[in-house]
């Protein structure tokens, strides 16, 4: 009986301290996210922009051209900024999905920044080059290269009409990149979204809209009026 008094009593114990893990990480988890929806909140308000800390909405099928948005189940944003940033629509978010089952379930957020564009686009896809890329590019992976040396080292980029990717990304266009922070960047039909793997920090929001408005404000002329007649 004693016995199994002490095992009873053991089990309590670490119930108890399970019980008391989970709550710390929650409320700590809770405090993290009042403490950036707060300083989120003061610099929309700064920059004239509308902030929502608390509507979590799916935006997959309103943006499925982009591949960072199709990922895993339990999509949605989070944290979302709205506005006009120069003469573009704006959207920022963080950003949450769910990959395996049980034990095996791992959350993922990043954040975005999506601009609306003023010309029709075709598919680009930029972001910085990774360790395996050489040997992708080995067995016939699509890495665009281009004149400058380090850019093609720094960015990898994939584009289904390439003549469209070199028509984009002009000289200044890549020192804007090179003289930026990375972004992982992709255009879809009427806007472009820049993003990481990991949560922005404020700054990041405004540098990945910068980052957009210069890649579109640096599109040749002869680019702006061939996608402006081709909807015509």
């Amino acid at each position: 009986m004693d016995t199994l008094l002490l095992s009873n009593s053991g089990e309590s114990v670490v119930y108890i301290f399970v019980l008391a893990l989970v709550l710390i990480g929650f409320f700590v988890s809770s405090y993290i996210r009042s403490i950036r929806g707060k300083t989120l909140g003061s610099w929309a308000n700064a920059h004239n922009l509308s902030f929502d800390e608390y509507s979590e909405s799916s935006i997959d099928e309103t943006y499925p051209h982009f591949e960072c948005l199709q990922k895993g189940e339990k999509r949605y944003s989070f944290n979302r900024i709205t506005g006009k940033w120069r003469e573009h629509d704006f959207f920022g978010f963080d950003y949450h999905y769910r990959t395996g089952s049980g034990k095996s379930t791992t959350h993922h957020y990043f954040s975005a920044v999506i601009l609306t564009s003023p010309i029709p686009l075709k598919p680009l896809f930029i972001r910085p080059e990774g360790m395996m890329d050489k040997v992708t590019e080995f067995f016939g992976a699509e890495d665009i290269n281009f004149e400058s040396r380090e850019f093609s080292q720094k960015f990898f980029v994939r584009a289904p009409d390439k003549k469209w990717a070199f028509d984009v990304i002009q000289q200044s266009t890549m020192q804007l990149m090179l003289d930026s922070r990375s972004y992982w960047i992709q255009f879809g039909e009427d806007c472009v979204i820049a993003y990481d793997i990991v949560r922005f920090s404020i700054e990041d929001f405004e540098q990945a809209a910068n980052v957009i408005c210069g890649i579109l404000d640096r599109l040749p002329d002869y680019v702006k009026e061939a996608q402006q007649s081709s909807t015509k």
